[in-house]
Protein backbone atom coordinates (compact mmCIF):
# COMPACT_ATOMS: atom_id res chain seq x y z
CA UNK A 1 0.00 0.00 0.00
CA UNK A 2 1.27 3.17 -1.10
CA UNK A 3 0.78 6.45 1.24
CA UNK A 4 0.85 9.79 -0.14
CA UNK A 5 1.59 12.70 2.25
CA UNK A 6 -0.19 15.61 1.47
CA UNK A 7 2.18 18.75 2.36
CA UNK A 8 -0.48 20.92 4.06
CA UNK A 9 -0.12 25.08 3.03
CA UNK A 10 -0.48 27.75 5.79
CA UNK A 11 -1.59 30.93 5.14
CA UNK A 12 -1.59 34.09 7.64
CA UNK A 13 -3.46 37.28 6.32
CA UNK A 14 -2.53 40.18 8.88
CA UNK A 15 -5.33 42.83 8.36
CA UNK A 16 -4.31 44.77 11.24
CA UNK A 17 -3.27 48.97 10.59
CA UNK A 18 0.57 48.98 9.88
CA UNK A 19 0.71 52.46 11.73
CA UNK A 20 -2.02 51.67 14.23
CA UNK A 21 0.88 50.85 16.88
CA UNK A 22 2.27 53.88 19.36
CA UNK A 23 6.23 52.59 19.61
CA UNK A 24 8.31 55.26 22.13
CA UNK A 25 11.28 53.42 21.90
CA UNK A 26 12.36 51.87 19.15
CA UNK A 27 11.22 51.01 15.61
CA UNK A 28 8.72 48.92 14.05
CA UNK A 29 11.16 46.79 12.26
CA UNK A 30 13.07 46.28 15.91
CA UNK A 31 9.48 45.40 17.44
CA UNK A 32 8.02 42.97 14.85
CA UNK A 33 12.17 41.27 15.64
CA UNK A 34 11.76 40.96 19.06
CA UNK A 35 8.38 39.70 18.31
CA UNK A 36 10.04 37.08 16.02
CA UNK A 37 12.69 36.39 18.27
CA UNK A 38 10.08 34.26 20.41
CA UNK A 39 12.04 36.01 23.47
CA UNK A 40 9.72 37.35 26.31
CA UNK A 41 12.24 39.25 27.70
CA UNK A 42 12.95 40.87 24.64
CA UNK A 43 9.51 41.53 23.79
CA UNK A 44 8.94 43.19 27.38
CA UNK A 45 11.65 46.12 26.36
CA UNK A 46 9.24 47.16 23.95
CA UNK A 47 7.63 50.32 25.14
CA UNK A 48 4.27 51.42 23.70
CA UNK A 49 1.08 50.36 22.52
CA UNK A 50 1.39 47.48 20.12
CA UNK A 51 0.00 44.49 18.37
CA UNK A 52 2.75 42.21 16.37
CA UNK A 53 2.17 39.38 14.27
CA UNK A 54 5.13 37.70 13.58
CA UNK A 55 5.84 34.70 11.47
CA UNK A 56 8.58 31.84 12.13
CA UNK A 57 8.01 29.04 9.36
CA UNK A 58 4.96 26.85 10.76
CA UNK A 59 4.79 29.21 14.07
CA UNK A 60 3.14 32.71 14.50
CA UNK A 61 3.93 34.74 17.26
CA UNK A 62 1.91 37.64 18.54
CA UNK A 63 1.68 40.17 21.28
CA UNK A 64 -0.03 42.52 22.48
CA UNK A 65 0.02 45.64 25.41
CA UNK A 66 -3.03 46.94 26.71
CA UNK A 67 -3.80 49.83 24.23
CA UNK A 68 -4.08 47.98 21.00
CA UNK A 69 -6.13 44.93 20.46
CA UNK A 70 -5.83 41.90 18.57
CA UNK A 71 -8.03 39.03 17.14
CA UNK A 72 -8.04 36.35 15.00
CA UNK A 73 -9.89 33.41 13.22
CA UNK A 74 -8.34 30.10 12.35
CA UNK A 75 -9.93 28.98 9.01
CA UNK A 76 -10.03 25.79 7.22
CA UNK A 77 -9.14 25.42 3.88
CA UNK A 78 -8.59 21.93 1.82
CA UNK A 79 -5.08 22.78 1.15
CA UNK A 80 -4.27 23.72 4.83
CA UNK A 81 -5.23 26.27 7.86
CA UNK A 82 -5.83 29.96 7.12
CA UNK A 83 -4.78 32.43 10.05
CA UNK A 84 -6.42 35.70 9.87
CA UNK A 85 -5.62 38.77 12.16
CA UNK A 86 -7.43 41.46 12.93
CA UNK A 87 -8.30 44.65 15.49
CA UNK A 88 -12.09 43.86 14.95
CA UNK A 89 -14.61 40.76 14.65
CA UNK A 90 -16.30 42.06 11.34
CA UNK A 91 -12.80 42.77 9.70
CA UNK A 92 -12.24 38.90 10.11
CA UNK A 93 -15.97 37.92 9.21
CA UNK A 94 -15.76 40.45 6.30
CA UNK A 95 -12.41 38.97 4.94
CA UNK A 96 -13.91 35.40 5.21
CA UNK A 97 -16.97 36.14 3.24
CA UNK A 98 -14.61 37.93 0.87
CA UNK A 99 -13.10 34.46 0.43
CA UNK A 100 -16.13 31.93 0.45
CA UNK A 101 -15.55 30.65 3.77
CA UNK A 102 -18.07 32.85 5.51
CA UNK A 103 -19.89 29.93 6.84
CA UNK A 104 -17.02 29.51 8.91
CA UNK A 105 -17.36 32.52 10.58
CA UNK A 106 -19.05 32.83 14.20
CA UNK A 107 -17.82 35.41 16.54
CA UNK A 108 -17.32 32.83 19.36
CA UNK A 109 -15.15 30.85 17.22
CA UNK A 110 -12.84 34.48 17.17
CA UNK A 111 -9.93 35.12 19.39
CA UNK A 112 -8.44 38.26 21.32
CA UNK A 113 -4.27 37.46 22.48
CA UNK A 114 -4.61 38.43 25.28
CA UNK A 115 -2.38 41.75 26.90
CA UNK A 116 1.17 41.00 28.41
CA UNK A 117 1.57 38.05 26.59
CA UNK A 118 3.47 36.21 24.08
CA UNK A 119 1.26 33.87 21.76
CA UNK A 120 2.62 31.20 19.75
CA UNK A 121 0.21 29.37 17.58
CA UNK A 122 1.17 25.96 15.06
CA UNK A 123 -0.32 26.19 11.67
CA UNK A 124 -0.37 22.88 11.31
CA UNK A 125 -3.87 21.74 9.70
CA UNK A 126 -6.33 19.60 11.64
CA UNK A 127 -7.20 19.09 14.40
CA UNK A 128 -5.51 22.64 15.68
CA UNK A 129 -3.47 22.54 18.64
CA UNK A 130 -4.17 25.11 21.63
CA UNK A 131 -2.17 28.38 21.56
CA UNK A 132 1.04 28.47 23.91
CA UNK A 133 1.21 31.58 26.01
CA UNK A 134 4.37 33.02 27.74
CA UNK A 135 4.00 36.13 29.93
CA UNK A 136 6.59 38.43 28.77
CA UNK A 137 5.68 41.67 31.69
CA UNK A 138 5.69 40.22 35.59
CA UNK A 139 6.29 43.50 37.23
CA UNK A 140 7.46 42.76 40.85
CA UNK A 141 5.05 43.70 43.37
CA UNK A 142 5.09 45.24 46.50
CA UNK A 143 8.62 46.84 45.81
CA UNK A 144 8.12 50.50 46.79
CA UNK A 145 8.08 51.76 50.13
CA UNK A 146 5.15 53.36 52.02
CA UNK A 147 6.20 57.23 51.76
CA UNK A 148 3.41 58.48 49.47
CA UNK A 149 5.54 60.82 48.42
CA UNK A 150 8.14 58.61 47.03
CA UNK A 151 5.47 56.35 45.39
CA UNK A 152 3.48 59.45 44.11
CA UNK A 153 6.76 60.34 42.40
CA UNK A 154 7.60 57.62 41.16
CA UNK A 155 4.14 57.07 39.46
CA UNK A 156 4.02 60.35 37.86
CA UNK A 157 7.10 60.93 37.27
CA UNK A 158 7.06 57.28 34.95
CA UNK A 159 3.86 58.53 33.54
CA UNK A 160 5.91 61.75 32.67
CA UNK A 161 8.31 60.27 30.64
CA UNK A 162 6.17 57.87 28.55
CA UNK A 163 4.13 61.07 27.71
CA UNK A 164 7.13 62.69 26.95
CA UNK A 165 8.20 59.78 24.78
CA UNK A 166 4.97 60.21 22.51
CA UNK A 167 5.48 63.80 22.49
CA UNK A 168 8.47 63.14 20.77
CA UNK A 169 7.05 60.70 18.30
CA UNK A 170 3.78 62.57 17.11
CA UNK A 171 3.66 65.46 14.65
CA UNK A 172 5.09 68.44 15.75
CA UNK A 173 3.10 71.07 16.66
CA UNK A 174 -0.20 69.15 16.02
CA UNK A 175 -3.28 69.50 18.71
CA UNK A 176 -3.85 67.18 21.50
CA UNK A 177 -7.20 66.69 22.54
CA UNK A 178 -7.41 64.79 26.52
CA UNK A 179 -10.93 63.16 27.10
CA UNK A 180 -10.74 65.28 30.64
CA UNK A 181 -13.62 65.08 33.06
CA UNK A 182 -11.82 66.61 36.20
CA UNK A 183 -11.10 63.16 37.73
CA UNK A 184 -7.88 62.00 39.06
CA UNK A 185 -6.51 61.07 36.31
CA UNK A 186 -7.66 62.74 33.35
CA UNK A 187 -6.71 65.33 35.23
CA UNK A 188 -3.13 64.23 35.91
CA UNK A 189 -2.67 63.61 32.05
CA UNK A 190 -3.59 66.88 30.81
CA UNK A 191 -1.22 68.59 33.82
CA UNK A 192 1.37 66.76 33.15
CA UNK A 193 1.01 67.35 29.73
CA UNK A 194 0.89 70.84 29.99
CA UNK A 195 3.74 71.11 32.03
CA UNK A 196 6.03 68.95 29.55
CA UNK A 197 4.88 71.70 26.73
CA UNK A 198 5.98 74.38 28.71
CA UNK A 199 9.26 72.68 29.34
CA UNK A 200 9.79 72.58 25.44
CA UNK A 201 9.15 76.34 25.18
CA UNK A 202 5.64 74.96 23.64
CA UNK A 203 2.50 76.93 23.37
CA UNK A 204 -0.16 74.67 25.93
CA UNK A 205 -2.94 76.19 23.44
CA UNK A 206 -1.83 72.91 21.75
CA UNK A 207 -3.69 71.12 24.26
CA UNK A 208 -7.72 70.88 24.67
CA UNK A 209 -9.38 69.60 27.38
CA UNK A 210 -12.85 67.95 26.18
CA UNK A 211 -15.72 67.34 28.52
CA UNK A 212 -18.88 65.54 27.18
CA UNK A 213 -22.31 67.71 28.63
CA UNK A 214 -25.30 65.76 27.97
CA UNK A 215 -28.68 67.62 27.63
CA UNK A 216 -26.58 70.74 28.78
CA UNK A 217 -26.28 69.61 32.19
CA UNK A 218 -23.45 67.42 33.56
CA UNK A 219 -21.79 66.38 36.58
CA UNK A 220 -18.58 65.94 34.82
CA UNK A 221 -18.88 69.47 33.15
CA UNK A 222 -19.24 71.70 36.34
CA UNK A 223 -16.30 69.06 37.90
CA UNK A 224 -14.15 70.09 35.24
CA UNK A 225 -14.80 74.12 35.35
CA UNK A 226 -13.46 73.53 38.93
CA UNK A 227 -10.68 71.53 38.55
CA UNK A 228 -9.62 73.79 35.92
CA UNK A 229 -10.27 77.05 37.36
CA UNK A 230 -7.97 75.99 40.40
CA UNK A 231 -5.06 74.90 38.77
CA UNK A 232 -5.34 78.42 36.32
CA UNK A 233 -6.00 76.14 32.75
CA UNK A 234 -9.72 76.95 32.04
CA UNK A 235 -8.67 78.54 28.87
CA UNK A 236 -7.68 74.88 27.65
CA UNK A 237 -11.71 73.51 27.93
CA UNK A 238 -13.95 72.78 25.88
CA UNK A 239 -17.68 71.49 26.71
CA UNK A 240 -19.08 68.94 24.04
CA UNK A 241 -22.69 69.35 23.99
CA UNK A 242 -24.69 66.60 22.90
CA UNK A 243 -28.01 65.39 23.29
CA UNK A 244 -29.34 62.47 24.79
CA UNK A 245 -31.51 61.06 21.73
CA UNK A 246 -28.02 60.83 19.86
CA UNK A 247 -26.95 58.22 22.70
CA UNK A 248 -27.37 55.02 21.14
CA UNK A 249 -26.32 51.71 23.20
CA UNK A 250 -27.09 49.78 20.45
CA UNK A 251 -24.70 51.33 17.95
CA UNK A 252 -22.03 51.20 20.56
CA UNK A 253 -22.17 47.46 21.07
CA UNK A 254 -21.71 47.11 17.41
CA UNK A 255 -18.77 49.49 17.73
CA UNK A 256 -17.25 48.20 20.36
CA UNK A 257 -18.78 44.17 19.61
CA UNK A 258 -18.97 44.20 23.49
CA UNK A 259 -21.95 43.06 25.58
CA UNK A 260 -20.47 44.21 29.12
CA UNK A 261 -22.77 46.73 30.66
CA UNK A 262 -20.13 49.25 32.16
CA UNK A 263 -17.82 49.21 29.02
CA UNK A 264 -21.15 49.68 26.92
CA UNK A 265 -22.15 52.35 28.69
CA UNK A 266 -18.94 54.46 28.70
CA UNK A 267 -18.58 53.27 25.52
CA UNK A 268 -21.48 55.00 24.33
CA UNK A 269 -20.10 58.02 26.01
CA UNK A 270 -16.72 58.24 24.53
CA UNK A 271 -18.79 57.37 20.65
CA UNK A 272 -20.72 60.62 21.08
CA UNK A 273 -17.46 62.95 22.18
CA UNK A 274 -15.43 61.38 19.52
CA UNK A 275 -18.29 61.99 16.90
CA UNK A 276 -18.05 65.79 18.18
CA UNK A 277 -14.66 66.38 18.07
CA UNK A 278 -14.51 65.34 14.74
CA UNK A 279 -17.63 67.47 13.58
CA UNK A 280 -15.80 70.08 14.61
CA UNK A 281 -12.62 69.36 13.64
CA UNK A 282 -12.19 67.10 10.59
CA UNK A 283 -8.35 67.23 10.62
CA UNK A 284 -7.96 66.71 14.56
CA UNK A 285 -5.51 63.16 15.19
CA UNK A 286 -4.31 62.81 18.82
CA UNK A 287 -6.91 62.08 21.52
CA UNK A 288 -4.94 61.13 25.17
CA UNK A 289 -6.83 59.77 27.88
CA UNK A 290 -7.07 58.90 31.81
CA UNK A 291 -7.58 55.62 31.09
CA UNK A 292 -5.78 52.47 32.99
CA UNK A 293 -5.49 54.72 36.13
CA UNK A 294 -8.57 53.41 38.27
CA UNK A 295 -7.18 49.61 37.74
CA UNK A 296 -3.88 50.63 38.43
CA UNK A 297 -4.32 51.99 41.59
CA UNK A 298 -7.19 49.38 42.44
CA UNK A 299 -9.88 52.22 42.83
CA UNK A 300 -12.98 49.95 41.93
CA UNK A 301 -15.51 49.45 44.52
CA UNK A 302 -15.61 46.17 45.41
CA UNK A 303 -18.68 45.75 46.74
CA UNK A 304 -20.58 46.22 43.01
CA UNK A 305 -18.52 42.98 41.91
CA UNK A 306 -19.61 39.74 44.22
CA UNK A 307 -16.45 37.81 42.49
CA UNK A 308 -14.27 39.96 44.73
CA UNK A 309 -13.05 40.38 47.31
CA UNK A 310 -10.44 42.77 48.81
CA UNK A 311 -8.14 40.13 49.17
CA UNK A 312 -8.45 38.91 45.62
CA UNK A 313 -7.58 42.34 44.71
CA UNK A 314 -4.80 42.66 46.43
CA UNK A 315 -3.52 39.36 46.48
CA UNK A 316 -3.81 38.64 42.40
CA UNK A 317 -0.79 40.17 39.98
CA UNK A 318 -2.47 43.03 37.75
CA UNK A 319 -6.02 41.57 38.06
CA UNK A 320 -7.92 44.81 36.93
CA UNK A 321 -5.71 44.90 33.65
CA UNK A 322 -6.14 41.17 33.13
CA UNK A 323 -8.88 39.64 34.92
CA UNK A 324 -8.28 36.23 36.11
CA UNK A 325 -5.54 35.24 33.64
CA UNK A 326 -5.55 32.92 30.68
CA UNK A 327 -5.46 30.01 32.20
CA UNK A 328 -8.71 30.37 34.63
CA UNK A 329 -12.03 28.96 34.17
CA UNK A 330 -13.44 32.18 33.56
CA UNK A 331 -11.30 33.63 31.16
CA UNK A 332 -12.50 34.77 27.70
CA UNK A 333 -11.29 33.55 25.11
CA UNK A 334 -12.96 36.04 23.10
CA UNK A 335 -12.79 38.89 24.77
CA UNK A 336 -9.80 37.76 26.92
CA UNK A 337 -10.52 40.07 30.50
CA UNK A 338 -10.05 42.93 32.92
CA UNK A 339 -8.80 46.07 31.20
CA UNK A 340 -7.25 43.88 27.99
CA UNK A 341 -10.91 43.43 27.22
CA UNK A 342 -12.46 47.19 28.72
CA UNK A 343 -9.56 49.15 26.79
CA UNK A 344 -11.72 48.96 23.44
CA UNK A 345 -14.06 50.62 25.17
CA UNK A 346 -11.89 54.05 24.20
CA UNK A 347 -10.28 52.38 21.60
CA UNK A 348 -12.40 51.26 19.23
CA UNK A 349 -15.02 54.66 19.39
CA UNK A 350 -11.66 56.60 18.70
CA UNK A 351 -10.59 54.54 15.71
CA UNK A 352 -13.97 54.85 14.00
CA UNK A 353 -13.25 58.44 13.96
CA UNK A 354 -10.11 58.09 12.84
CA UNK A 355 -8.06 59.38 15.52
CA UNK A 356 -4.79 57.90 17.43
CA UNK A 357 -5.35 57.66 21.03
CA UNK A 358 -2.85 57.70 24.17
CA UNK A 359 -3.58 56.14 27.19
CA UNK A 360 -0.19 56.52 29.12
CA UNK A 361 -1.73 54.65 32.16
CA UNK A 362 -2.34 51.49 30.44
CA UNK A 363 1.56 51.41 29.26
CA UNK A 364 3.70 48.73 31.09
CA UNK A 365 6.12 50.82 32.62
CA UNK A 366 3.72 52.96 34.10
CA UNK A 367 1.87 49.17 35.25
CA UNK A 368 5.22 48.37 36.41
CA UNK A 369 5.25 51.70 39.00
CA UNK A 370 1.73 50.52 40.42
CA UNK A 371 2.46 47.29 41.16
CA UNK A 372 5.33 47.64 43.11
CA UNK A 373 3.10 50.01 45.28
CA UNK A 374 2.66 47.84 48.92
CA UNK A 375 -0.90 48.13 49.12
CA UNK A 376 -1.55 45.64 51.68
CA UNK A 377 1.06 47.66 54.16
CA UNK A 378 -0.64 50.79 53.57
CA UNK A 379 -4.52 50.44 53.84
CA UNK A 380 -4.17 47.21 56.13
CA UNK A 381 -6.84 45.51 53.69
CA UNK A 382 -9.36 48.38 54.42
CA UNK A 383 -11.46 49.63 51.17
CA UNK A 384 -11.97 52.91 52.11
CA UNK A 385 -8.36 53.55 52.75
CA UNK A 386 -7.51 51.69 48.93
CA UNK A 387 -10.43 54.24 47.97
CA UNK A 388 -8.39 57.15 49.43
CA UNK A 389 -5.04 56.00 48.35
CA UNK A 390 -5.18 57.09 44.19
CA UNK A 391 -5.83 60.43 45.09
CA UNK A 392 -2.85 60.77 47.47
CA UNK A 393 -0.41 59.21 45.36
CA UNK A 394 -1.14 61.12 42.41
CA UNK A 395 -1.75 64.35 43.58
CA UNK A 396 1.02 63.89 45.41
CA UNK A 397 3.11 63.06 42.19
CA UNK A 398 1.96 65.75 40.01
CA UNK A 399 2.64 68.25 42.69
CA UNK A 400 6.17 67.17 42.50
CA UNK A 401 6.46 66.84 39.01
CA UNK A 402 4.32 69.71 37.92
CA UNK A 403 4.28 72.23 40.60
CA UNK A 404 0.23 72.48 40.51
CA UNK A 405 -1.52 71.21 43.80
CA UNK A 406 -4.46 69.41 41.80
CA UNK A 407 -8.33 69.27 42.97
CA UNK A 408 -8.95 65.77 44.16
CA UNK A 409 -12.51 64.57 43.60
CA UNK A 410 -14.96 61.57 44.53
CA UNK A 411 -14.70 58.79 41.92
CA UNK A 412 -17.10 58.77 39.38
CA UNK A 413 -17.60 56.23 35.94
CA UNK A 414 -17.02 58.07 32.76
CA UNK A 415 -21.18 57.72 31.85
CA UNK A 416 -22.40 58.61 35.17
CA UNK A 417 -20.60 61.93 34.61
CA UNK A 418 -21.26 63.11 31.68
CA UNK A 419 -25.31 62.48 31.89
CA UNK A 420 -28.02 63.58 34.55
CA UNK A 421 -29.22 60.13 37.32
CA UNK A 422 -32.30 60.24 36.24
CA UNK A 423 -31.97 60.28 32.33
CA UNK A 424 -29.04 57.70 32.41
CA UNK A 425 -31.83 55.03 33.72
CA UNK A 426 -33.99 55.84 30.48
CA UNK A 427 -30.51 55.51 28.21
CA UNK A 428 -29.30 51.99 29.18
CA UNK A 429 -31.37 48.91 29.95
CA UNK A 430 -30.17 47.50 33.42
CA UNK A 431 -30.37 44.16 32.60
CA UNK A 432 -27.40 42.55 30.92
CA UNK A 433 -29.24 40.56 28.99
CA UNK A 434 -29.99 43.21 26.30
CA UNK A 435 -26.50 43.73 25.73
CA UNK A 436 -26.14 40.28 24.98
CA UNK A 437 -29.21 40.00 22.83
CA UNK A 438 -28.64 43.05 21.20
CA UNK A 439 -24.73 41.76 20.09
CA UNK A 440 -26.05 38.20 19.34
CA UNK A 441 -28.24 40.02 16.84
CA UNK A 442 -25.28 41.57 15.28
CA UNK A 443 -24.22 38.63 13.35
CA UNK A 444 -27.44 37.09 12.59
Amino acid sequence: MTVTNHAYIHRVVNLLEPDGDVLLNMSPEEALRRVESGDPQQIDEIDGHFAILATVGRTVHMARSIGRPMRYFLAKRAEGPCLVVAERMEQLRDWLRAEGLGDQFHPSYTRMVPAHYLMKLQLIGCPDPNPHYERYFTPERNRLSTDLDQIGMAYIGRLAEECSRWLDRIEPRAPIGVMFSGGVDSGAVLVVLNHLLLKRGEPPTRLKAFTLRVDGESADADQAHQFLREVGLEMLWEVLDAESEQLDWRETVRVIEDYKPLDVQAATMMLASCRLIRERYPDWKYLADGDGGDENLKDYPIEENPELTIRSVLNNLMLYQEGWGVHAIKHSLVHSGGQSRGQVRSFAPARMFNFQTFSPFTLPRVIEIAEGIPFIELTDWDHQRLYALKGEVVARGVEQIAGVAMPIFEKRRFQHGAVKASRFAQLFPSDEQEYRDAFARMWN
